[in-house]
Order: structure tokens, then C-alpha cells, then sequence
């Protein structure tokens, strides 16, 4: 009986983090598709010319980017708070906390495009749920 009430107390905990990493998991994935597929389209809306090395960059992010996308989709039934699921949150904090942090600095840089500010909400808003999961009481006994 004492199973069963701590398996109901994580039930919420539970459902949230499969919401994030399923979330953080297409999020990934879709930034991941792109930048592996569509660089020079990517690389000429930022402005930026496209180069060999420049191409080679953005498909490296987008390699990066696919490789947490899987990662966080085999691990979504895991519980961050817990000990195996940790290091997983803390990569995923570590990943979402350090682009918010510069996304914002962008953006307050004089950086407006809609693109920007939308991403910025989206890696802020993904950066403080990682944080609460990960750093947050846990779950709770009954």
C-alpha cells in the first residue's frame, strides 16, 4: 500500500516531465531538421554569407540539436529529479538555461526580429521549467 501512494504521488511530477522532455524533444528536432537540411536558407535570412565552413557549422548545430531531440524522447518517462534521470536534466538545464541567457542578451542588444523574440520566450519559458523539474522539491511522499 505504501508503493502504490508514492507511485500516485509522482503521477503529476510524472505527467509534467513526460510533457517536457516531449516538448523540449520536438523543439529539438525541429531546430535539428533544419539546420541539417536547410543551412543556406538559414544562413542567407540571418545574413550571413554562405560558406563551407558556415554550412558545416550550422549542420554540426543541427547534428548536435537531433541528438538531443533523441535523447530527450528515449528518456521522456524518466523522472529528472530523480537519480538516474539527473544528469539527463541538468544537460537539458545546462543546454536551454546558456541559449536563453544569450537569446536575451540578443534581444537586448536591439535584436527585434519576430523569429528572435519567439525563440527567446520559447528557450526562457523551456530553461526555467528545466530548472523548476530538475532543482525543484521532487517528489513528494505521502
Amino acid at each position: 500500500m505504501a508503493v502504490e501512494a508514492a507511485a500516485a504521488s509522482n503521477v503529476p511530477q510524472a505527467s509534467s516531465t513526460r510533457l517536457l522532455m516531449t516538448l523540449s524533444a520536438a523543439l529539438n528536432a525541429a531546430v535539428g531538421v533544419a539546420a541539417s537540411f536547410v543551412p543556406h536558407e538559414i544562413l542567407n535570412y540571418v545574413g550571413v554569407s554562405a560558406t563551407p565552413f558556415t554550412v558545416s557549422v550550422i549542420q554540426l548545430a543541427g547534428a548536435l540539436y537531433l541528438g538531443f531531440a533523441l535523447l530527450n524522447w528515449m528518456a521522456r518517462g524518466t523522472l529528472l529529479g530523480g537519480i538516474y534521470g539527473r544528469p539527463i536534466g541538468i544537460a537539458n538545464v545546462a543546454h536551454f538555461a546558456m541559449a536563453a541567457i544569450m537569446l536575451v542578451k540578443l534581444v537586448l542588444g536591439g535584436q527585434r526580429e519576430a523569429v528572435l523574440l519567439v525563440g527567446t520566450l520559447i528557450y526562457v519559458i523551456t530553461a526555467a521549467w528545466f530548472v523548476l523539474v530538475v532543482f525543484g522539491p521532487g517528489p513528494t511522499k505521502t
